[in-house]
């Protein structure tokens, strides 16, 4: 094997920020993609009902659960 050749092969193993970003984007994707589907609506309902008895309290308004539940993906 060359020095060039191990060269080349280094570089396209190496990571870098393009990569990194082209896989955090393609993940994001995949993650509204699924919020779309039944089962992804079924976690969110059920992370919601879960969030919702857990913020009961003297120190939640119906103002601040409101802002809290629009904030919800």
């Amino acid at each position: 094997m060359s020095t060039k050749t191990k060269v080349a092969l280094s570089e396209e193993t190496k990571p870098s920020r393009r990569k990194f970003f082209i896989g955090a984007g393609a993940a994001v994707g995949a993650v509204a993609v699924v919020s779309q589907t039944p089962v992804g609506k079924a976690v969110i309902q059920e992370i919601s009902g879960a969030k919702a008895v857990k913020d009961v309290g003297p120190t939640m308004t119906a103002h601040m659960r409101k802002y809290y539940e629009t904030t919800l993906i």
